[in-house]
C-alpha cells in the first residue's frame, strides 16, 4: 500500500510554521518501536503569498531534512489540507509520498519531460505562472506527452510573487510531475457556476466577439436570459457583471447532451468572464477566443450549485474507488475523522479556484469539509489557484480534486 504523510501549520515567521510541520510528518513516517513505515520520494509543498519571498529558504531547508525526496509545488492565495483552508493568512501544506522514483518525473522549463517514450508519462500534475504567453498551447502540448492526455494542477495565485516549484522555485512557463501508469489515480472536475439560460451554437463571432447565437444577436440573447429582454444594458449593469460564459466545444463532450439544459456544467464546460459588449453589431465580447461551432451559455457563481456539485464528484469518486462488496456506509470513517483505508484512497489533491473557498461556500473551511466528508481523513494537499487544469484546458471557478490509490 502507497503511503502519504501530510501536515500543514499556519505562523507569521515560515521557520515556525515549517517547526510545527515537520515533526508531524516525522511521527507519521515511523511505525511501532519507531522503525520508518515510508520512506518518501515525492513531496508537495503549497504556500500563501505570504511566504513567497522566502520560498528557496523554505524549500531548502525541507530538502536538507528530506534527502532523496523530489519537490513540486506553487503559491496561491490559500493553501488546503483536509478538512482546512487557510486562506489570506500565513500557512503551509506539505505532503509525502512512498512512490517508486521509477514511476515519476519531475520536470520544468529547465528540465523538460522529453519526447514521448523517454518516460512513458501516463498523466501529469502541472503547476504554471499565469502570466506565462501561449499558456494554453504549453498545456495543450503537455497533454499530448502523456499517454492518456490528462492532466491536473493549476495556475499559481499571489498579490506578492507568483510562483511554481519543480525541485527548485520557478517563475514563469510551467513545471510538474508526471506519473507512469503504475501510479493509479482518479480526477474530477467541479463547476461553480450555474446556467441562467439555455445552451447556444455560436454561430457568428470574430476572435473573442461573439455576435451571433443559434442565428440570434447574441446581446439579445443575454438579455433575454437576465430576463432583461428590450432593455438597454446600463439598466441592467449589476446583473451583467455578475454574468460570466461558459463555453464548450461539442467535440468533447463526453455525454453528447447539451449540459446546461439540465441546469448544470458538465466537466467540459470552461467558464470565462465577460468582458464587454459591442451593442453596435449586438455582440458580447469573451475573454477567451470563442470560434464559431462552440456552444455558449451565459451563467453566474452560485453557491449551492458549487456544493452540490462538490458532493457528486466525491461521491463519484468514492463508488470507484470503494470494493463494490462493502457498503457505502463502511467506507465512510465514524464521526468523520481518523483514516479510511478501505476507502482505496492513499492520499489527494485538491486544486480549487481563489474565488472560491469559505467565503464563496459560505463558512470558513466549509469547502474542504465537504470532501472531508466524503472521502474521509485521508492525506490531502492543495491550494488556491489562479486556473485550474484539466484534462488539456485551463479552467476557472472550477475546484480538481484526484485521488491516488491505495
Amino acid at each position: 500500500m502507497k503511503r502519504f504523510l501530510q501536515a500543514h501549520a499556519t505562523h507569521p515567521d515560515w521557520r515556525f510554521a515549517l517547526a510545527m510541520v515537520q515533526p508531524q510528518l516525522e511521527a507519521q513516517s515511523l511505525g511501532g518501536g519507531g522503525r520508518p513505515v515510508c520512506e518518501p520520494t515525492l513531496g508537495w509543498l503549497y504556500l500563501t503569498d505570504h511566504y513567497a519571498s522566502e520560498a528557496e529558504a523554505l524549500l531548502a531547508e525541507l530538502q536538507r531534512h528530506w534527502p532523496g525526496v523530489a519537490w513540486v509545488g506553487a503559491v496561491g492565495v490559500g493553501v488546503a489540507a483536509s478538512g482546512v483552508e487557510y486562506f489570506d493568512e500565513p500557512a503551509l501544506s506539505v505532503m509525502l509520498a512512498e512512490l517508486s522514483t521509477a514511476d515519476f518525473r519531475v520536470f520544468s522549463g529547465a528540465r523538460p519531460l522529453g519526447p514521448v517514450g523517454r518516460f512513458a508519462a501516463h498523466t501529469a500534475q502541472v503547476h504554471a505562472d499565469p502570466a506565462t504567453p501561449d499558456l494554453a498551447e504549453l498545456v495543450a502540448d503537455m497533454a499530448e506527452r502523456t499517454a492518456t492526455g490528462y492532466l491536473f494542477g493549476g495556475l499559481a495565485a499571489a498579490r506578492t510573487r507568483t510562483l511554481h516549484i519543480a525541485d527548485g522555485v520557478l517563475q514563469g512557463g510551467l513545471s510538474g510531475v508526471a506519473f507512469s501508469s503504475e501510479v493509479a489515480l482518479v480526477s474530477r472536475v467541479t463547476q461553480g457556476c450555474q446556467p441562467v439560460g439555455r445552451t447556444r451554437r455560436i454561430s457568428a463571432s470574430t476572435d473573442n466577439v461573439v455576435t451571433a447565437l443559434d442565428g440570434e444577436p447574441a446581446l439579445d440573447c443575454l438579455l433575454a436570459d437576465l430576463g432583461a429582454a428590450g432593455r438597454e444594458p446600463r439598466e441592467v449593469l449589476p446583473q451583467l457583471r455578475q454574468t460570466l460564459v461558459g463555453l464548450t466545444d461539442p467535440a468533447e463532450r463526453s455525454d453528447g447532451s447539451r449540459s446546461a439544459q439540465r441546469g448544470a456544467f458538465g466537466p467540459d464546460t470552461r467558464v470565462r468572464h465577460l468582458v464587454g459588449l459591442d451593442p453596435a453589431r449586438r455582440g458580447v465580447v469573451v475573454s477567451d477566443l470563442a470560434p464559431e461551432g462552440l456552444e455558449l451559455a451565459f451563467c453566474q457563481r452560485h453557491a449551492e450549485a458549487a456544493r452540490r456539485d462538490l458532493v457528486r464528484i466525491c461521491a463519484e469518486i468514492r463508488e470507484e474507488l470503494a470494493p463494490e462488496e462493502l457498503p457505502l456506509s463502511a467506507t465512510l470513517p465514524a464521526g468523520g475523522a481518523g483514516e479510511a483505508p478501505e476507502s482505496g484512497i492513499a492520499g489527494a489533491v485538491y486544486v480549487s479556484c481563489s474565488g472560491r473557498g469559505g467565503p464563496h461556500f459560505g463558512a470558513p473551511s466549509a469547502e474542504l469539509q465537504i470532501v472531508r466528508r466524503a472521502l474521509g481523513d485521508v492525506p490531502l494537499a492543495g491550494f488556491f489557484a489562479g486556473g485550474e487544469i484539466a484534462r488539456h484546458h485551463v479552467y476557472g471557478y472550477t475546484g480538481v480534486l484526484t485521488v491516488f490509490r491505495a
